[in-house]
């Protein structure tokens, strides 16, 4: 049966892991934007994780994923040299770059990991990059060293102040407009909240917003409905229409009140996950 080695697993920070999967299949037609299923065992749930980086020549595939839920917790648990039961891929559209002459890609938290792969190809097409990566603090920012190789200009925001600049990403945004600063694009990717904000500063400067609507994916395939949203006034899947979609015409208030149904069940899961561990410790 074919599985799936862990090559390498790095903690980004308490609660972010990378790993690079020897997946070759699924580097040699991975791109940014698109997103792999896994199960960690044969008795594990299917989720979707985002493709945060590829290596064609070596047949690796990196994800970066937040220990938030069961299946998280499990897949941490992991190490290098174990092997994930599934890992199938690449599904959803890859991230458009063609033609695009310069961009501003803004992260939130752990969505710098799925805006990183933009950046790096956008930069690698010649594009001029700007970057904006926030953080609540600075124990938990992730990825500078990789935007700032791929970037033109880099902004670093957190909330409190204790690193790089103080403020939201929407702050650091609007400051590069006005210092009159044209872009043919910005792609934003982080939570719901932050690229509904992200889009009403955009809005006002009439800049096309591109954003990346996985933070509301469940199954990954569109059987499951959980991740249906409104774009234009129409239904959209986010995994099999998207992830990417015109952020103006996203519809976030709806988005995030459906996100948050799951949050009871899926804290009971991780609950469930983590006393099982602790049992097994012991």
């Amino acid at each position: 049966m074919l599985m799936y080695r862990i090559a390498r697993k790095k903690p980004l920070n308490a609660t972010v892991t990378l790993m690079d999967i020897e997946a070759p299949m699924v580097a040699q037609k991975a791109e940014p934007g698109q997103f792999i299923i896994l199960r960690v065992d044969e008795e594990g749930e299917r989720i979707p994780l985002t493709v945060a980086g590829y290596d064609r020549e070596k047949g690796l595939v990196t994800i970066i994923f937040q220990v938030v839920g069961a299946t998280t917790v499990k897949l941490n648990a992991k190490n290098e040299g174990e092997y994930l039961q599934d890992f199938v891929g690449p599904l959803g559209n890859a991230t458009e770059t063609e033609g695009l002459k310069k961009v501003a890609v803004v992260g939130g938290g752990v969505g710098c990991a799925i805006a990183l792969p933009a950046a790096q190809k956008l930069h690698a097409e010649g594009c001029e990059v700007h970057s904006i990566i926030g953080f609540r603090s600075k124990d938990i920012v992730i990825l500078e060293d990789e935007f700032r190789a791929c970037s033109d200009q880099i902004k670093v925001m957190t909330d409190d102040g204790s690193y790089g600049e103080k403020g939201l990403v929407t702050k650091a945004l609007e400051e590069l407009i006005q210092a009159g600063n044209q872009y043919d694009e910005v792609i934003a990717i982080g939570p719901l909240l932050m690229m509904k904000f992200v889009c009403e500063i955009t809005k006002k400067y009439n800049i096309k917003t591109v954003v990346s609507m996985n933070p509301i994916m469940i199954d990954g395939t569109g059987m499951c409905g959980g991740c249906r949203l409104t774009v234009g006034g129409k239904t959209k899947f986010a995994c099999v229409d998207g992830p990417d979609f015109d952020g103006f015409q996203v519809d976030f208030d709806e988005a995030i009140s459906r996100g948050a149904i799951y949050k009871d069940f899926e804290r009971k899961a991780y609950e469930e996950a983590c006393n099982l561990f602790k049992k097994e410790v012991k």
